[in-house]
């Protein structure tokens, strides 16, 4: 979790969003990897999060335990975003546990390599029902909601750089990530103005665990900044997004400037 405390609005201004106290915040795959980083980051800053996990149970507890350790207000809930009539149960999950919800995080996703000549129809559709229609059919859902946030509501999706750099053995990763961005211009086109809507593209922050040394090694040196982020990184993207009133339909990208390689 982030040492920042929660910030008051100097005199004259409103509070900042970021001070999420009496906030309730879903992020969904908030049991391994940035949807953890994410969840503990909004409990950080005060929110009850609603912490949504598949199959990592365990990871998904040990977020909900350091929240509640901190005197934070956490609750686990379990979904396989892939089955039809999956997202939109979640939230009602959500909004009759918290009677409100006010943030929602669409960070659950799959990322599988698939060179050409090797992808099967499974995998494709298992990649686009929850790197994309999830996402999608969850911000539906969660729309009437959010929209009597106080303040407004938000949504933050976590795209990929491949919605802007073509990786070849991820090329079906790379297409719903690119529609992922192109969903979140849509969504804060037609949300606006009770709901922001933007979007997150995170670079090298977190390796594959069979990730090769050698292979680590180049990308820091062909990192412009020449090292890897952090979670931590797109945390403090997460938390500027909350605090900018004026900003939707974005896309950050947080990569240590790899994208302005070409």
């Amino acid at each position: 979790m982030t040492s920042a405390s929660p910030r008051a609005g100097h005199a004259g201004s409103r509070d900042l969003v970021t001070d999420l106290r009496g906030r309730v915040a879903l992020v969904t795959g908030a049991g391994i990897r940035i949807g953890s980083a994410l969840a503990l980051g909004l409990a950080d800053r005060g929110a009850a999060v609603a912490v949504h996990f598949n199959r990592s149970r365990q990871g998904a507890d040990a977020v909900i335990a350091a929240i509640q350790a901190t005197g934070g207000t956490a609750r686990g809930f379990q979904a396989d975003l892939t089955q039809v009539g999956a997202p939109e149960a979640i939230i009602a999950e959500v909004v009759g546990a918290f009677d409100r919800l006010d943030v929602l995080v669409n960070s659950a996703a799959v990322m599988l390599r698939t060179p050409l000549g090797e992808v099967s129809p499974e995998q494709w559709d298992m990649m686009f029902a929850l790197n994309l229609r999830a996402p999608f059919l969850l911000s539906q859902a969660a729309a009437p909601h959010l929209r009597r946030a106080t303040g407004g509501g938000a949504i933050i999706n976590i795209a990929d750089l491949a919605a802007f750099e073509t990786w070849p053995g991820y090329i079906p990763h790379g297409l719903t990530k690119s529609a992922v961005v192109h969903m979140t211009r849509g969504l804060a086109r037609v949300l606006a103005p009770d709901i922001r809507v933007n979007a997150i593209a995170p670079g090298t922050v977190l390796l594959p665990e069979d990730f090769r040394p050698e292979d680590a090694e180049h990308l820091d040196r062909t990192t412009p900044l020449q090292r890897p982020g952090t979670p931590e990184d797109v945390v403090q993207a997460m938390l500027y997004l909350l605090d900018a009133p004026y900003v939707t339909g974005e896309t950050i990208v947080v990569d240590g400037g790899r994208n302005i390689r070409r």
